[in-house]
């Protein structure tokens, strides 16, 4: 006599979601993402005022789009400082490895060839 299968029980959306994230190994990207939302309570109000983060590539460089040339150069010189807010309390996987500043004013798609290789975007579907 063969043993009955046991039955399965409902699994609810929120834990599927979650074992799914945890094996499919985006946990940290989707952690990366989060900056896109939060990005003014990180880096202030005044740098806030003049950056719009527009993507993370796969190896974790932020690129931010910056309302003038000056500006961006004088943030390429805070960038260390800006990288350790930004990776404050994340694991190996979810680290920044860098910010890639450039001039751009608001609404700008952007022509570079690096755009295509970007996965996550901010308020934007190409």
């Amino acid at each position: 006599m063969k043993d009955k299968p046991r039955p399965v029980l409902p699994t609810s959306l929120a834990e599927a979601l979650q074992r799914w994230v945890a094996t499919s190994g985006l946990g940290p990207r989707i952690e990366q993402a989060e900056v896109l939302s939060r990005w003014a309570e990180l880096v202030g109000p005044q740098i806030a005022q003049v950056t719009e983060p527009e993507s993370i590539t796969p190896e974790g460089v932020l690129r931010v789009k910056v309302t003038t040339a000056p500006w961006a150069n004088e943030l390429s010189l805070m960038t260390p400082m800006i990288l350790g807010r930004l990776n404050e309390g994340r694991n190996s996987k979810g680290r920044f490895t860098g910010i890639r500043w450039f001039a751009g004013s608001a609404g700008d798609t952007g022509t570079e060839a690096h755009h295509t290789r970007v996965s996550w975007r901010k308020n934007r579907q190409r």
